[in-house]
C-alpha cells in the first residue's frame, strides 16, 4: 500500500493546473478523506479576492476524486474520470478570502457500482463555511498523466 506522501496529485486527479482545486490529500481511508487548499490570488475561481461558489464546489469534487483515486491506486486499479451527478443541500456560509486555507472533509455515505454519494464539509480556520451532499459517477475512461 502506497502512502499518501508517495502519490502526487497528478496521479490522483485528471485535472491539471490551473484547474487543480486541492493542494494535497491529507488523509484517506474507506470512509473519510481530508484535503487542503490555500486560496491564492492566481486561482482561476478567485474573484474580488474571494474563492467563488463554483470554486468551492470544484474543491469538493476534486476532494472526492482524490479519495477515489487513492483507494483505486492502492487496490491495484487505475484512476477513472468522474463527473458530478448531483449536488444537494449546498450551504455556503461565506466564501473564503485569498490567503485562507480550506480543509475539506469527505465522508462516504454510500457507494453502489460506479456511483458514490458523499457528505462534504469545508472548514476555514476551524469555522464550517460550506456543507453539501454530492453524487459522483465514475466513467470507464481512465485518467492519463
Amino acid at each position: 500500500m502506497r502512502k499518501i506522501e508517495e502519490i502526487t496529485l497528478n496521479e490522483l486527479l485528471p485535472q491539471r493546473p490551473p484547474f487543480v482545486m486541492i493542494d494535497r490529500l491529507v488523509s484517506c481511508d474507506a470512509v473519510y478523506a481530508v484535503t487542503e487548499l490555500l486560496i491564492r490570488e492566481d486561482n482561476i475561481f478567485v474573484e474580488d479576492e474571494r474563492l467563488t461558489s463554483a470554486g468551492l464546489v470544484e474543491n469538493i469534487a476534486q476532494s472526492c476524486a482524490a479519495r477515489i483515486g487513492y483507494l483505486n491506486l492502492n487496490a491495484g486499479g487505475s484512476v477513472k474520470i468522474g463527473v458530478i451527478g448531483s449536488i444537494n443541500n449546498l450551504n455556503i456560509v461565506r466564501t473564503p478570502k485569498v490567503g485562507e486555507k480550506l480543509v475539506t472533509t469527505i465522508e462516504l455515505v454510500s457507494e453502489v457500482l460506479n456511483l458514490t454519494l458523499v457528505d462534504a464539509v469545508i472548514r476555514c480556520n476551524g469555522e464550517e463555511i460550506v456543507s453539501a451532499s454530492m453524487k459522483i459517477a465514475l466513467t470507464d475512461k481512465e485518467s492519463k498523466e
